[in-house]
This record gives structure tokens, C-alpha cells and sequence, in this order.
């Protein structure tokens, strides 16, 4: 069985989607559709025979896909997708996923009404590493975890230019660092850890040449004492041979053993009490982006579409993550800890 797929938008990061698609058995990828001319053209001398459409009236022209995959930035989304909602059965939308949680509540709503169901590309979880890492939690190769941190240093904001080359609407975000990226370590620690009870943020621009905050430590605690920290800089770098590989170290510490991700990938595991750590073998491809994450997450959604597995990042799930996100924001502003259990729900 073959299912046919559809896609609007094809920028810096969309050319990743462009590329698991057509990469992954049983999807047939019918077409891309973009508004602008001189990325269709770009497009054209990359996928030679790619149906291009410079909207998505011309793509849906020859009837709805059985999957569309929305990779345009979060100003656009709700009213590109709400036309289609009940036409098209499953549809996919890059993240961040609306502009707002309010605009992100009232179209998951929409969505499950018409009968759509609705996917949010949130593929940082899986991202080789982080799926390794939780089968270690999993099989209590660390005991109960303590703490955890991950350092941010992609190394990409620094200078008047920054980002101007991959993705230059960043500059213009007034919300960036979590919106944009912190939150992608929020469902990273829910993957592994589940859901926390509070936040503390303080939040800074590191750069001036952009509008939004592109540095700031997030601070999560859980139910059991576990604290989890994300220490985010975008203008500073980290050792490694491909700043965007993993985008940073993270340190993992459970009663019983460490575990450390570095910036190539490699994991090391150190028992209590021990000096030497030891490498985790595991393999992951260094492809097109975070360890060929964007590919094991579309090829996790056609899994779903072909043998009914479950589906991790459904936008009513992810609905958490913004929440959480909102509240790192409001506790940066009010320079205190949120409760996040208390606000799950409107």
C-alpha cells in the first residue's frame, strides 16, 4: 500500500522533509507546493521530476493526499490548515506549532471535530541518542535519575548576520529561544522523564542584531526530586566536529550511574564510584540533520499509517509542551517558580 503525500514548503528545513519522503517505502511523495518562485526553482534543480506547485489550491488540484506535511513557519499554520481539516485525513505541522497556545488549543479542537488527525513534527526526540538513552532508563541501567542538563551551544547567533543564511525570520521572533528551540528540549525531558511539576526561567539576549531572547536556563523539577536543567546559549559553541549535530552536551545522572551525550554523538556510561566511563555502542547515521531524526519521525508516522502504531507527538498531546512553554515565559517575566500541574488545563 502506497500513501500519497503532499507538501507545502520548501526552505532550508523542508528540504530535510523533502528528503525522508522520498526516501521511506510505501509514501509517494505528489508534490510541493511553495510561493515562492525562487525556491521552486531551487527545488527543481535538487528533485529533478518533483511536482511543484506555487500553492496549495494547485496541489490539492488533483484530488486531497492521504497525508499533508506543513512545513511553513507558525504565522502561517492555523489558516493554511483549517480549510483542510476534514478533507485531508492526516496532516503534519512543523514546529513551533502556532503562534500561540490559545491559536494551538482552538485548532487541535478543530481538527479533532472534523475528523483530522493532527501531528506535530516535534523529531528532537527522536533524535538516535535520546531513544538509546531512555531504553537505559527503561532497563534500570542508572537507577532513579537524580538530575539531568543539557547545554545548548549550536554556536550559529553570534554577529550582525546571524541566521540570515538557513533560517533569517528568526531574527524577527520576539519570543525565540524557548518558542523556537528550548522547546524542543521540553519534550525531550517529557519524553524521558514524563511530565514535571514546576519551572523557573531566566531568560537574556545575548545578541542584540535580534529581537527575541536567544539565551536563558530552564529550570524543571518532578514529582520524585528529579530536576532537570536546559543551559541555552545560541551564540556560544561546544566541542564537536558538527555544531548541529546534537546542538549541545547533555549529562545525565541517575543513583546508579552517569550517562553524557558529547557534540558527535558519542554516549559514555559511568558507574557509581567509578572514574572510567565506557562507551554505549549504538548506530546512527550523520545525515541531513540530528542524527537523520526528521526521517525515523516521518517513518514513525507512516508506521502509524500502515500498522496502527501509536502516534508519540499528536497535537493534543504536544498542547503540554506549549503550556510549559508559556509558563517559562511567565515565570521569566514574574522572576518566580510556575506550577505546572495546577495550569494543565484552561
Amino acid at each position: 500500500m502506497s500513501f500519497k503525500v503532499g507538501m507545502v514548503g520548501g526552505g532550508y528545513f523542508g528540504r530535510f522533509h523533502i528528503n525522508a519522503w522520498r526516501r521511506i517505502t510505501d509514501v509517494d511523495l505528489v508534490g510541493v507546493a511553495d510561493l515562492s518562485e525562487s525556491r521552486r526553482n531551487e527545488l527543481a534543480k535538487l528533485y529533478p521530476g518533483l511536482a511543484l506547485c506555487p500553492d496549495i489550491d494547485t496541489l490539492l488540484a488533483a484530488g486531497p493526499p492521504d497525508l499533508l506535511d506543513v512545513a511553513v513557519p507558525p504565522a502561517h499554520q492555523a489558516d493554511l490548515i483549517r480549510p483542510l481539516l476534514g478533507r485531508i485525513p492526516t496532516i503534519i505541522s512543523q514546529k513551533p506549532f502556532c503562534r500561540s497556545l490559545a491559536e494551538a488549543e482552538d485548532l487541535t479542537q478543530a481538527a479533532e471535530q472534523a475528523g483530522t488527525t493532527l501531528i506535530v513534527h516535534e523529531n528532537f526526540r527522536f533524535m538516535p541518542w535520546y531513544r538509546v538513552i531512555r531504553d537505559e532508563i527503561e532497563n534500570d541501567h542508572v537507577g532513579t535519575v537524580r538530575q539531568a542538563c543539557f547545554r545548548l551551544r549550536p554556536g550559529d547567533g553570534g554577529g550582525a548576520d546571524a541566521y540570515l543564511s538557513r533560517q533569517p525570520y528568526f531574527r524577527d521572533m520576539e519570543r525565540f529561544l524557548v518558542h523556537e528551540t528550548g522547546i524542543h528540549w521540553i519534550d525531550v525531558f517529557r519524553f524521558l522523564f514524563g511530565d514535571p511539576k514546576t519551572i523557573y526561567a531566566d531568560l537574556w539576549r545575548a545578541n542584540p542584531a535580534i529581537k527575541g531572547e536567544d539565551a536563558g536556563l530552564l529550570i524543571l523539577t518532578w514529582p520524585n526530586g528529579l530536576r532537570a536543567t536546559l543551559d541555552a546559549n545560541r551564540t556560544l559553541d561546544h566541542a564537536a566536529e558538527n555544531h548541529r549535530l546534537t546542538m549541545g552536551e547533555f549529562t545525565l545522572e541517575g543513583e546508579t550511574a552517569t550517562i553524557t551525550l558529547d557534540g558527535n554523538g558519542r554516549l559514555a556510561y559511568r558507574p557509581r564510584g567509578e572514574t572510567a566511563s565506557r562507551e554505549i555502542p549504538y548506530d546512527f547515521e550523520d545525515r541531513d540533520f540530528g542524527g537523520d531524526c526528521v526521517f525515523h519521525f516521518q517513518q514513525h508516522v507512516v508506521s502509524h499509517l500502515l500498522n496502527g502504531t501509536p502516534l508519540e507527538t499528536l497535537a493534543k498531546d504536544y498542547l503540554q509542551n506549549i503550556r510549559i512553554e508559556e509558563a517559562a515565559y511567565r515565570s521569566a517575566e514574574q522572576r518566580q517558580q510556575i506550577d505546572l500541574q495546577t495550569r494543565r488545563h484552561r
